[in-house]
């Protein structure tokens, strides 16, 4: 028997008001895979994630996880099923300590949970008893990027997770989320360095105007001129992981 999808999205439209931004799109996430969705800026992949998540209530079409209808579900109750999305813009409560951010995540404050997490980001160890507003960029990322470790996920989102961070800290980004992925979480990834993405993606989707206009595997989407076609002038800096 074939298992059913972490996280599935069923000829889903949806959008801001009266504008419609996602256009009758399917999108399936397997169980412990990575799929990377791409798209020029103004695709539609925001929105997407966003409407997994429950941000967004979709016009028509259903989203599933593992096999169940949670198109009605509030993005609260889509948590405790194991969805977390980590929005673009390093969600963080600034006012309270790294410690106190990872605390609000882990099931009655874990302990052990809360030591994995940091082990995982050191530099969080050491900024334990820090107000998160006051870290610096790269930390307040490794911050909200942490948070999805003690809450153990069934499905992890991240939205442009690297976007303005240091090589290193992209390295130790997506190290990170590997290790979620062997833990058995299923990942949906977004982001502008599209050759690191399509390196650790097991299946890819890439959007144009609201609708998904490719579905493949990495080795698929590499042979053809899809970098051309739909990213443009962005071609070179996008395909060299560049942004």
């Amino acid at each position: 028997m074939i298992p059913m999808p972490a996280l599935e999205l069923e000829s889903v439209s949806s959008g801001y008001g009266r504008t419609t931004v996602l256009r009758n799109i399917d999108l399936t996430v397997p169980l412990s895979s990575v799929t990377a969705l791409l798209g020029a800026n103004g695709a539609g992949k925001s929105t997407a994630l966003s409407t997994a998540s429950g941000l967004i209530r979709p016009n028509r079409g259903r989203v599933r996880m593992n096999g169940d209808d949670v198109t009605r579900l509030p993005p609260s109750k889509r948590a405790r099923l194991g969805l977390c999305h980590i929005p673009e813009g390093r969600a963080i409560f600034r006012s309270l300590t790294v410690r106190e951010n990872l605390q609000l995540h882990a099931p009655s404050g874990v302990p052990v949970a809360m030591d994995e997490a940091v082990e995982a980001f050191p530099v969080l160890g050491r900024r334990i008893k820090q107000v998160a507003g006051t870290l610096s960029g790269g930390e307040q990322q490794m911050l909200a990027v942490a948070r999805t470790f003690v809450n153990d996920p069934k499905v992890i989102m991240v939205d442009e997770a690297s976007l303005g961070l240091a090589p290193l800290v992209v390295d130790a980004m997506f190290e990170f989320l590997m290790k979620m992925r062997g833990r058995g979480a299923a990942l949906l990834i977004v982001d502008q360095f599209v050759a690191r993405a399509l390196s650790l993606a097991d299946k890819v989707y890439v959007l144009s105007l609201g609708e998904i206009v490719f579905t493949g595997t990495p080795e698929e989407f590499s042979r053809g001129d899809l970098f051309e076609r739909y990213f443009g002038d962005l071609q070179e800096d996008i395909g060299s992981g560049r942004n």
